[in-house]
């Protein structure tokens, strides 16, 4: 039986959530419980429902776009997605509805999850508030991003920051940047891989799914580090990170234009963030000229940013202690 579940407003992108597959139910709660609202106006609707994919019921359409994860195509306005044949989705923009269905709990949840960040996205990106890929923390009111490519280290980096009582968390791996160069919080999960979790978490405080394309992970949710969140901070300190093998962390003064090559790798054109381009792509051929426009935004955002910044070169040692006391002693001597 269906029922709804909660309500949420993402910066003004607002859905509920529904089905009844409490274990996918509840991962996707805990990643947006910073959102949750006794009630919205108008939500989107998502819903997870622990059934046979009914494949049957969707139209005898050959595929238009393939990703890892699914191939999709539209028809009558409402696009089908199958994860492989272990779920079927259906998007109808014009309801403002998503089901997603499927015997599998992690994939239900994880369908659910990524669906979210692609819309979710998107809307932002109209309001002119745009993903960055990076962490983000705050110190002293003043943000604190570090971009690191994917499997970097982002959340092994969060983890030990909160160590400090005094660092206050916005994101783990994407805040979003305003048109004034503030970062705002988006404080899903902390992601860490098999083996990262050992003494940065409590096991109660652990959930593993095994994602479609990169295999287990153990996420811990937002209640559990609530305390630690702040809703928004001043620009500050930009680092684009990298690793080495020594057991050194260095941080040099970037220039302008390594700046700008960096915003434009993690927030203009956005790599290393979902991006879902089996839901913008289908919609129409002004897809293209639309995300042009998106990234002149993105543009913009970034130069507010790299203005009102202190930019840094980083490069992570072996030792995730050290890593996290340097780089707090140099942004304490700047603040």
């Amino acid at each position: 039986m269906q029922s709804v579940h909660s309500y949420y407003d993402v910066y003004g992108y607002r859905f509920s959530l529904e089905g009844d597959c409490p274990q996918a139910l509840d991962g996707v709660l805990s990643d947006f419980e910073f959102f949750q609202r006794e009630s919205v106006e108008n939500p989107r609707r998502i819903r997870l429902i622990h059934a046979e994919p009914p494949f049957d019921s969707a139209p005898p359409r050959e595929a238009t776009v393939y990703t890892p994860r699914n191939v999709s195509f539209t028809d009558d306005g409402k696009t089908y997605l199958d994860y492989k044949g272990r779920a079927l989705g259906v998007h109808d923009p014009v309801a403002h509805d998503f089901q997603v269905t499927s015997l599998d709990k992690d994939l239900l949840y994880e369908a659910a999850y990524l669906f979210l960040l692609a819309q979710i996205g998107e809307f932002l990106d109209s309001k002119r508030l745009h993903r960055f890929h990076a962490l983000a923390a705050s110190v002293n009111g003043k943000s604190l991003l570090v971009s690191l490519p994917m499997g970097g280290g982002k959340s092994t980096l969060a983890a030990e920051l909160l160590k400090d009582p005094d660092i206050k968390l916005l994101s783990d791996d994407s805040p979003f940047l305003g048109p004034d160069g503030r970062s705002h919080a988006f404080p899903l999960h902390i992601g860490l891989l098999p083996g990262g979790q050992e003494g940065r978490a409590k096991d109660d405080q652990l959930r593993e799914i095994n994602r479609m394309e990169f295999g287990p992970k153990f996420l811990v949710g937002y209640r559990h580090f609530a305390e630690r969140v702040v809703p928004d901070a001043d620009p500050g300190f930009v680092f684009f990170g990298s690793r080495n093998f020594s057991y050194d962390c260095t941080i040099e003064k970037m220039s302008t234009y390594e700046a700008y090559r960096g915003m434009a790798a993690n927030c203009v054109v956005g790599i290393g963030l979902f991006q879902g381009m089996e839901f913008v792509f289908q919609r129409s051929k002004w897809a293209l000229v639309e995300k042009a426009a998106i990234a002149w935004s993105r543009l913009r955002v970034s130069r507010q940013v790299i203005k009102r910044s202190g930019v840094y070169k980083l490069s992570l040692g072996r030792s995730h202690e050290t890593n996290a006391k340097t780089l707090l002693d140099f942004v304490r001597a700047r603040t």
